[in-house]
C-alpha cells in the first residue's frame, strides 16, 4: 500500500465537530530519565489511554505544558505539518516556566510524525472543511509527594480529527473585568494548562450572554490590549488601499504561530506590519479585528463589548460581513497551508512512512 493511505470513509469529513473524540486513534510516547539525562526513542501506541502514577507532579502540581498544530492532506495525497519546528521551539519556552527538561526539537519533530503517520486515514481529504489536530504533550509522571521537580517526564504526542474550534462568520466578543488572565510577572507567555483551566468559568458566563469568545487586558492596569481566551489579537487599519496590521506585543501573552504567519503574509502583500503594546483606547480605530490561533485558524470578530463603560465596538461591514483584511488573510494563509502556492515552502514538512 502506498504512503499516505486514503482517509477512512466511516467519518463524515464535511460535518466532524472539533468536540468529538475519537479513540480509535493512537499515540506516540517518550521518556525521559533525570537520572540518565536522557530520552527513550519514540513508541507509538494504539491507543489514546495513558497508564499515569496518581502521586505524579503533573496530576498534583501542574507541571504540564502542551502545543497544538495541524495535520493537512493536500491535493496531490502528501500529508504536511505546519511550521512543527516553531512549535517545538514554543514547547520548549514552555517547559522552562515549569522546570521540565523538554525534548529536542529533532525528538520533537520525530515524535509527531510518528504521531500523524501512524494516524494517517485520520487526516482530512483536501478538500474537506476539516483538520487533523495535533497535541503535543509534555507532564512530569514520577509519582512524589514533594513540591518538587519530578524524576520522569513523559512527552506524549496525541491526533484528533475535526473542524476549526468556531465557525467563520464574525464573532461577538466580551472583555473579561473580573477574572485576570495572566500576572504581570507571570506565566502567561507559557502554553500552561494551567493558564487555561481558570478561564473556563469566565468563558462559560461569557457563552451564556451570547460571546463566543472573550478578550482580556492587562491585569495591572486594565489599559492595554493583550490576548482572546484561546486566540492571539491581530488589528487592522485601512488607509485608501494601505492596510497596516497590528500584533499585541507582551511579556504575558503567548507566542503565536499563527499570528507570526500572518504577519509574515502581510509583508508579502506590502502591507505595514507592527508589534506593540495596543492600547485600549485605540480600539475604536481598527476598521477589523481578527482572532488567530492553530484550532481557530482566522477569526474575523463582529465586536468587542466591555460591560463597565457600555463601550461596544463593531467591525464588520455595513452588510455583517467580514472585512477585506480577513478575506486576504485566510484566503492566501489557507493556500499556502494547503501546498496551493509556492510561498513560504519552509512553513510545510511532508510527513513521512514510518517502517
Amino acid at each position: 500500500m502506498s504512503f499516505p493511505p486514503a482517509p477512512v470513509d466511516s467519518i463524515d469529513w464535511s460535518s466532524i465537530s472539533s468536540t468529538q473524540v475519537n479513540d480509535d486513534c493512537g499515540h506516540v510516547e517518550c521518556h525521559y530519565s533525570v537520572l540518565t539525562e536522557t530520552w527513550s526513542e519514540p513508541v507509538f501506541v494504539q491507543e489514546p489511554y495513558l497508564k499515569v502514577h496518581g502521586l505524579s507532579s503533573a496530576l498534583n502540581y501542574g507541571q504540564q505544558v502542551y502545543e497544538g498544530l495541524r495535520g493537512i492532506r493536500i491535493a496531490d495525497n502528501k500529508i504536511i505539518l505546519f511550521r512543527p519546528e516553531k512549535h517545538a521551539e514554543r514547547l520548549i519556552h514552555s517547559a522552562s516556566y515549569v522546570s521540565m527538561p523538554a525534548p529536542p526539537i529533532e525528538l520533537f519533530l520525530k515524535a509527531v510524525n510518528m504521531a500523524v503517520a501512524k494516524n494517517a486515514i485520520y487526516v482530512p481529504p483536501a478538500d474537506a472543511p476539516a483538520q487533523l489536530y495535533i497535541r503535543p504533550l509534555l507532564f512530569g509522571s514520577g509519582g512524589q509527594l514533594m513540591l518538587i521537580p519530578s524524576s520522569q517526564y513523559t512527552f506524549c504526542v496525541f491526533v484528533q480529527p475535526g473542524t476549526t474550534s468556531h465557525d467563520l462568520n464574525p464573532i461577538p466578543t466580551l472583555i473579561m473585568e473580573d477574572f485576570d488572565r495572566a500576572a504581570p510577572e507571570g506565566t502567561g507567555s507559557a502554553k500552561l494548562g494551567g493558564n487555561y483551566a481558570p478561564a473556563m468559568k469566565s468563558m462559560a458566563i461569557a457563552r451564556a450572554k451570547g460571546f463566543p469568545l472573550t478578550l482580556h487586558l492587562d491585569s495591572k492596569t486594565r489599559t492595554v490590549v493583550e490576548e482572546f481566551s484561546s486566540c492571539a489579537f491581530l488589528g487592522v487599519k485601512k488607509d485608501g488601499e494601505q492596510y497596516t496590521i497590528t500584533a499585541t506585543e507582551s511579556k504575558n501573552t503567548l507566542k503565536s504561530i499563527t499570528s507570526d504567519s500572518c504577519l509574515e503574509i502581510a509583508k508579502t502583500l506590502g502591507w505595514k506590519v507592527e508589534q506593540r503594546s495596543v492600547p485600549y483606547t485605540e480600539l475604536p480605530e481598527f476598521s477589523e479585528i481578527l482572532a488567530v490561533g492553530t484550532a481557530a485558524s482566522i477569526l474575523p470578530v463582529r465586536s468587542i463589548t466591555r460591560e463597565s463603560t457600555s463601550d461596544c465596538f463593531s467591525y464588520v461591514t455595513d452588510s455583517g460581513e467580514p472585512g477585506p483584511a480577513f478575506i486576504t488573510l485566510s484566503k492566501i494563509l489557507r493556500e499556502v497551508q494547503q501546498g496551493k502556492t509556492s510561498d513560504f515552502p519552509e512553513w510545510r514538512k511532508e510527513v513521512t512512512e514510518i517502517p
